[in-house]
């Protein structure tokens, strides 16, 4: 075969920018000590913290004065102040005091991030472009969170290195990758993509050849999973296992830290089954976060091995990467360059009846094989010697 019909691997190159929309940093109340926190995000670092009111402020990181680690300072009273030369910087981005000044200078501002609390999660507004925070397209806040109808969050973080956090978002359209790393048959998988909203609708059995992930036989799996904006994802799962019927919502989401770095969050909870006491609840939430979890992490270890492929070579059971690319590209042009492409609704099922012929027939295969191997083992076991002493 000549160089010719080689299909040349295009990795690209990172975007120059970071996307423009709301992005989770945190579960609101980690930020509420009285200290402040330091958060690495699109390329530098942020600071935040609590003011007397409990108001959740967030900054740029660095002192507009000399430069200082804002995070390294101490909140007094509202104001964050800096530990090189004591400027008190407010909430609203404006120095509020400089203790051995006469004066504070009329352009003293820095860089400020408008914040929104959703789902008992701190989250921010982004935009290179210095817009207004667009509140209408916040993710929405769970029905019952508040009333404490769900369990509390269990809530992870994971760094990703080497990795542009555009990789994650091919996983909306990714219905094999199901089979191959979670260990469960997609029986039904469709896509919806919309405005700022991409949609993911899908009916999954486990596999009973494996286990971990969603590897169970018993395991069935009715998930809507929708982004709203580039970086904040809701799940809602309606599982059914062994006959137990149990409602669990994962919030999968992310920061960018660099051009290919990314913080990988996710939280999940569970809704408390009628009947059940708090520690049952509690215990079965453990599980499920347990269960999704190590699910997260067989995603983060393609993550952190695979090369990004700007030109995949696809075929139909695909589904659409080039048209949620195109989606998801609506967050890195400016908003005069949003094109009705990138937001028109678009629809797409894939035919998973191919697909699940070859699974069954390659997961009865491995049953087959195992059950033979494990004859073969309790036959050539050694029989125990009996002693005369």
């Amino acid at each position: 075969m000549s160089d010719t019909q080689v299909r040349a691997l295009d990795q690209g190159t990172a975007p120059e920018r970071f996307a423009r929309g709301w992005h989770c940093i945190g579960m609101a109340d980690s930020f509420r000590d009285g200290k402040p926190h330091g958060i690495t995000a699109f390329g530098g670092k942020l600071v935040v913290w609590a003011d007397t009111q409990g108001e959740l402020n967030v900054l740029d990181g660095y002192c507009r004065h000399m430069g200082g680690d804002l995070t390294q300072g101490e909140v007094k009273g509202d104001e964050i102040a800096c530990p090189f030369h004591d400027w008190r910087w407010g909430g609203d981005g404006k120095c509020k005091q400089i203790p051995y000044a006469r004066r504070v200078p009329l352009r003293a501002r820095t860089q400020r991030y408008e914040t929104a609390i959703v789902n008992d999660q701190l989250l921010i507004w982004h935009d290179v472009e210095g817009s207004k925070a667009d509140y209408d397209i916040l993710p929405p806040q769970l029905p019952g969170l508040a009333e404490g109808e769900y369990t509390d969050w269990v809530w992870v973080s994971e760094e990703i290195e080497g990795s542009n956090c555009r990789e994650l978002i091919d996983n909306v359209v990714d219905m094999a990758h199901f089979y191959y790393v979670h260990f469960a048959f997609p029986t039904s998988f469709r896509n919806v993509f919309e405005g700022t909203q991409a949609t993911q609708f899908m009916e999954s059995k486990g596999r009973p050849d494996k286990t971990g992930g969603y590897g169970d036989a018993e395991l069935f799996l009715k998930s809507e999973a929708t982004y709203y904006g580039p970086s904040y994802m809701i799940n809602w799962l309606d599982t059914d296992y062994k006959g137990f019927n149990t409602e669990v919502v994962l919030v999968n989401c992310h920061v960018p830290t660099g051009p290919d770095s990314f913080r990988l969050q996710y939280g999940i909870t569970v809704k408390r089954p009628e009947g059940l006491d708090e520690k049952t609840a509690n215990f079965i939430a453990k599980k499920y976060a347990d269960m999704f979890g190590s699910g997260f992490l067989q995603d983060v270890h393609i993550w952190k091995n695979k090369v990004p492929v700007q030109n995949p070579l696809l075929c139909e059971e695909d589904g659409p990467v080039y048209q949620l690319r195109r989606w998801y590209e609506q967050f890195y042009v400016d908003q005069a360059d949003v094109v009705p492409e990138m937001v028109d609704r678009f629809e797409f099922e894939v035919d998973t009846t191919k697909a699940n012929e070859f699974w069954q027939e390659e997961v009865a295969d491995n049953l087959r094989k195992k059950a033979e191997e494990d004859a073969s083992d309790d036959a050539t076991e050694t029989p125990q010697m009996m002693s005369g002493t």
